[in-house]
C-alpha cells in the first residue's frame, strides 16, 4: 500500500506545508480585513484557490525527494545511518517553512503583497537587505523562537517518518509511483500560472489566494515581459503615428518624417539660462504626508514653507512603486514598460536622457547616492548615461556622522552635495546633480536630537527627518556663492505604499514636486495633472534650452489645455490617466476602464473607450517599439 511505503513521509511533509500555509493565509487575511469586502463566496475562493497553489508549489518542492525515493535501494533507505540524515533534512525543511511564514508576514506588512519581484531584488542585494532586516526587527529572538517551535513540530511528525524507513519496496513499484508524482509539476508548469489566483477585482484577495514561494519563482521567470506578446496591441505604425501627434508641442518640429522617429527640435526664443540644477529625489515622499495635501501631523514644516516659495506642483503622479522606476522616469522621460525598470536591465547604456542634454550644454553631471550605488544597478546606469557617480564609497570618514543599512543619513548626503557643487563651481562649470536620499526608509533610523520624534519609531519620524534635512540643505546652500544661479528640484521617487484594494490605486501614486529658484521663478501653485516623465522637459523649458529631444514627456508649463495625461504602473499592470479616466492594461491582453474621483481615489468601472485605449497604446506600445529598436539611444 502507498501509505505504508517510503512515500508516506512525502504526505507528512505535504500536511505540514498545508497547515503552515493555512495559518499564514489566515493571519494575512485578518490583517487585510479593513481592505477586503469579504463575502462567504470570496472567502471560499481565497482558501480554495490558495489550497490549490499550495499543492502546486509542493509538487515542485517535492521533486528532489521523489527522485531520492525512486533511486535509493532499500538497503540504503532503511539503513541506520540514513535515518539521522533524513531527520536533519526534515528538521531543516520544517525550519525553512516556519521561516518562510515569518518572512511572508513581514514582507506583506511592508508591501501588502506576497513575495514578488521586489523579493527577487532583495535576494540579489543581500548585504543591504540583511542589515536592514537586522536593524528593523529583533532577528536573533525571531530565529530562536522559530527554532524552538520547530523542535515541537519535528517531534510531532517524527513517528510518521519512522514508519517510512521500515517499508520494503521494489524498484518498479517505486518508479511507477515516482512517475505519477513527477508528472504533477510538469502539468503545473504547462497549465498553471499566476492568473489563476486572480479571483476578484480586490488586489488583497488575489494576494491571499496566492502562495508566496510560487509567486517568488514566478517573478524570477518573468523579469521582463514582452509587450507585444502579453498586452493589447494595435499595428505599430498606427501606434507610432498617434504617438508623434501626442508628443508634439507648440515650440517644436519633428527632426524627420519617419513615423517611428519622435525626435523633435525644441526652439526657445531668447538667451539660454545656464543655471545649476540640483534634483533631490526623496525616498517614498507621498503627497499624503504633507500639510499642503491635508496631513494634520505637521511632519513637513520645511516643505510646507517651500510650497509658498517655489513652483509647487500638486497633481503629479509617480510612474511606479520602486526607486528605479522613478529614476527611469525622471532621467529618461519615458513611460514605464512591463517588467523591471530599464535602470536594471542589461544593455542600458547611451540613452537619450536628461543627463545627455545637460552634458551637451557643458554641464558637470553627477549622480550622488547615500548608499552603495551597485544596489539596483544604479551606478552602472548613471555612469553609462552621462554621469559621474558619487556613492557611499566616496564619503570620507569625517563626512559621515550617521549610517544605517541603506547608507549615510540625509544630512551627510546633502553636505556632500554642497561640497561636490563647490568643486564644480571652482572649475567654473555649471553642474547638474541628481541626488537620491535614503533616510525615509525602514528601519527609519537617523541622528537623535534633530527632530521631536525618536529614531526607529516608524514612518512619521522618517518623513519628518527627511523634511528637516531638506531644510538644512537649502539653508546651507543659501550661504554658497553658486546659490543664486541654482535651480532646486525636489520630488519623490514613489509613494510610501501603493497597495490598496485595486491593482492601481490612483490616489496612492500622488507625489509632490517643488521647483525652487528665487532668481528664476516666481512662487506659484500649479494644479495641472502631470507625470514624472514631464519633469525633465519642464525644467529644461524653464532654462529656455533649445535642443533636439527624444523624450516622451512634455513641458507642463508649455502644454496646451487638455493634453495632460499620466502613467502609473506595477510590475505587470500599466495604467494610463486622461482627465478622470483610468485605463489599466494587463498581461493577459486585458483592458479595464474606470472613472475615478481625485479627492478620494474611488473608482467606478465604465464602458470601453476607443480614444483612451488608442492614446494609451500610442505611449506604451510606442515606447516598447522605440526601446526594442534602440531609437531613443544616442547616435
Amino acid at each position: 500500500m502507498l501509505s505504508k511505503n517510503r512515500y508516506r513521509s512525502l504526505f507528512t511533509l505535504l500536511l505540514i506545508v498545508l497547515v503552515f500555509s493555512f495559518l499564514i493565509r489566515t493571519i494575512l487575511l485578518i490583517k487585510s480585513l479593513p481592505n477586503l469586502d469579504l463575502t462567504p463566496l470570496l472567502l471560499a475562493k481565497i482558501y480554495g484557490v490558495g489550497l490549490f497553489f499550495d499543492c502546486v508549489t509542493f509538487t515542485y518542492a517535492a521533486i528532489p525527494f521523489v527522485l531520492f525515493a525512486v533511486i535509493l535501494p532499500d538497503k540504503v533507505f532503511n539503513s541506520k545511518w540514513f535515518r539521522p540524515f533524513a531527520y536533519i533534512v526534515c528538521f531543516v525543511l520544517t525550519y525553512l517553512m516556519l521561516f518562510d511564514a515569518v518572512a511572508e508576514y513581514t514582507f506583506f506588512d511592508e508591501f501588502a503583497t506576497r513575495f514578488n519581484f521586489i523579493a527577487v531584488d532583495y535576494l540579489i542585494y543581500t548585504s543591504e537587505v540583511v542589515r536592514n532586516i537586522r536593524e528593523s526587527y529583533p532577528v536573533n529572538w525571531i530565529l530562536a523562537a522559530i527554532f524552538l517551535l520547530n523542535i515541537f513540530v519535528f517531534l510531532s511528525v517524527k513517528k510518521h517518518l519512522d514508519r517510512s524507513f521500515t517499508a520494503k519496496s521494489r524498484f518498479g513499484e517505486r518508479l511507477k509511483t515516482g512517475l505519477v508524482f513527477l508528472a504533477l509539476p510538469i502539468l503545473s508548469f504547462a497549465f498553471v500560472d499566476l492568473s489563476l489566483s486572480h479571483i476578484s477585482p480586490n488586489n488583497y484577495a488575489d494576494e491571499l489566494a496566492g502562495n508566496g514561494i510560487y509567486n517568488l519563482f514566478a517573478a524570477f521567470r518573468n523579469n521582463e515581459l514582452d509587450f507585444n506578446k502579453f498586452y493589447v496591441t494595435k499595428d505599430n505604425k498606427v501606434a507610432l503615428a498617434r504617438l508623434r501627434g501626442l508628443v508634439q508641442e507648440k515650440n517644436n518640429h519633428f527632426a524627420g518624417r519617419d513615423s517611428s522617429n519622435i525626435a523633435r527640435v525644441i526652439e526657445h526664443q531668447g538667451q539660454e539660462k545656464r543655471l545649476n540644477v540640483i534634483v533631490v529625489i526623496e525616498e517614498s515622499l507621498s503627497a499624503e504626508y504633507l500639510t499642503a495635501f491635508g496631513n494634520k501631523k505637521g511632519l513637513t514644516p520645511n516643505l510646507d514653507r517651500l510650497s509658498g516659495e517655489s513652483l509647487f506642483f500638486t497633481h503629479l503622479y509617480a510612474t511606479g512603486t520602486r526607486t528605479v522606476r522613478g529614476l527611469e522616469a525622471i532621467t529618461l522621460a519615458i513611460p514605464p514598460l512591463p517588467g523591471t525598470s530599464i535602470v536594471k536591465r542589461p544593455k542600458n547604456e547611451n540613452f537619450f536622457s536628461w543627463g545627455s542634454v545637460m552634458k551637451d550644454k557643458g554641464y558637470d553631471n553627477k549622480f550622488i547616492y547615500a548608499g552603495h550605488g551597485y544596489f539596483d544597478n544604479m551606478n552602472y546606469f548613471f555612469a553609462n548615461n552621462g554621469f559621474a557617480t558619487v556613492d557611499r564609497l566616496n564619503f570620507a570618514n569625517d563626512e559621515v556622522t550617521f549610517t544605517n543599512a541603506w547608507g549615510v543619513c540625509d544630512e551627510d548626503l546633502f553636505n556632500k552635495v554642497i561640497k561636490e557643487a563647490g568643486k564644480s563651481h571652482q572649475q567654473k562649470k555649471p553642474f547638474f546633480s541628481v541626488v537620491m536620499t535614503t533616510s525615509n526608509h525602514r528601519p527609519f533610523t537617523y541622528p537623535e536630537g534633530k527632530i521631536d520624534i525618536p529614531s526607529k519609531t516608524g514612518r512619521d519620524g522618517g518623513i519628518k527627518y527627511a523634511d528637516y534635512a531638506i531644510g538644512r540643505l537649502l539653508s546651507e546652500a543659501r550661504k554658497q556663492p553658486w546659490f543664486k544661479d541654482t535651480v532646486f528640484v525636489i520630488v519623490a521617487d514613489h509613494c510610501a505604499g501603493s497597495a490598496r484594494k485595486m491593482a492601481l490605486p490612483v490616489k496612492n501614486y500622488e507625489i509632490p514636486l517643488f521647483i525652487y529658484a528665487p532668481a528664476l521663478v516666481k512662487p506659484q501653485r500649479i494644479d495641472r495633472m502631470m507625470s514624472q516623465i514631464d519633469i525633465a522637459p519642464t525644467v529644461l523649458g524653464l532654462l529656455n534650452f533649445s535642443y533636439t529631444t527624444k523624450f516622451m514627456g512634455k513641458d507642463i508649463l508649455n502644454m496646451e489645455d487638455g493634453q495632460e495625461r499620466a502613467f502609473i504602473s506595477t510590475y505587470q499592470k500599466l495604467g494610463f490617466i486622461e482627465g478622470d479616466k483610468l485605463l489599466v492594461l494587463g498581461p493577459k491582453k486585458e483592458a479595464e476602464y474606470f472613472s475615478f474621483s481625485r479627492q478620494d481615489g474611488k473608482t467606478t468601472e465604465i464602458k470601453p473607450q476607443d480614444g483612451l485605449l488608442l492614446d494609451a497604446l500610442a505611449y506604451y506600445q510606442g515606447t516598447n517599439y522605440i526601446y526594442k529598436n534602440r531609437l531613443n539611444r544616442l547616435q
